[in-house]
């Protein structure tokens, strides 16, 4: 049976306004909360349906509370990269994971197909290389079978053109993209058990090189026109006008 491990991150909950720090070079969270973004709650579904899976994630001391949650939907493991994970670029990360991944000996890597608040993408990408490993972006489902030559991944991308479909033997690594299945939702029980699961800390093997980033910039709201129709029974020629122009009614 495989045993993924499975990759999250703290971030800002998207849900409200996204507000920069003042710096610019990360989203500021004190008003809004954190979570983790609906990629990773993919790619956990994933890993807890797969098997004994492991949640990791690199953060300060807040980011367990998104550990916890993982461990409250099925995972059995968690392991702690303290550190500040605005000092850590892409490539830092994947060096961290990578580490996490020969120690305990995963030969299946999920994480969520970007980072929900700088946009990275890089992650999955960098942490194939360093293992060595093939690795397939933009997953919706994932499934492994065991065959004469060892296990293999099944897996299903939603692309532009269609469906695809890539089998691949393991170990590998699967960036996730929400959509393919449903995350499930914690219980109480499971809340409980979670709070009971010791949480495995490192220390980063090696000083951040950093991001090199300059800073984020939040793109232009989108504009928007108001025009007002009338008052009463006297807009009612005015919004048939418009309900034909629309095409909702014909005329």
């Amino acid at each position: 049976m495989v045993a993924p491990l499975v990759a999250v991150k703290r971030v800002v909950d998207s849900s409200s306004e996204v507000v920069l720090t003042d710096d610019a070079q990360a989203v500021d969270g004190r008003f809004a909360g954190f979570t983790m973004s609906a990629h990773e709650e993919c790619a956990v579904e994933l890993a807890v349906r797969l098997g004994e899976s492991r949640v990791v994630t690199l953060g300060d001391a807040d980011a367990v509370e998104q550990l916890r949650a993982a461990l409250a939907v099925g995972c059995t493991a968690a392991t702690h990269l303290v550190a500040d994970p605005q000092t850590f670029g892409p490539a830092d990360v994947a060096r961290e994971l990578a580490g996490v991944v020969r120690e305990h000996g995963h030969d299946l890597v999920l994480l969520g197909n970007d980072a929900a608040d700088s946009g990275d993408f890089q992650v999955g990408i960098r942490l194939a290389y360093e293992l060595g490993w093939p690795v397939v972006n933009g997953a919706q489902t994932v499934t492994v079978e065991d065959g004469p030559d060892g296990p293999t991944a099944t897996v299903h991308v939603s692309g532009p053109d269609g469906h695809e479909t890539y089998r691949l033997p393991l170990p590998a690594v699967v960036t996730v993209l929400e959509g393919g299945v449903e995350p499930r939702y914690p219980t109480v029980p499971g809340r409980m058990k979670a709070k009971k699961v010791p949480i495995e800390e490192r220390e980063p093997a090696a000083p951040p090189a950093g991001t090199g980033r300059v800073r984020l910039l939040l793109p232009p709201p989108t504009p928007s026109d108001v025009q007002v129709l009338g008052k009463g029974a006297e807009a009612a020629p005015a919004v048939v006008d418009l309900f034909e122009r629309l095409g909702v009614i014909a005329r």
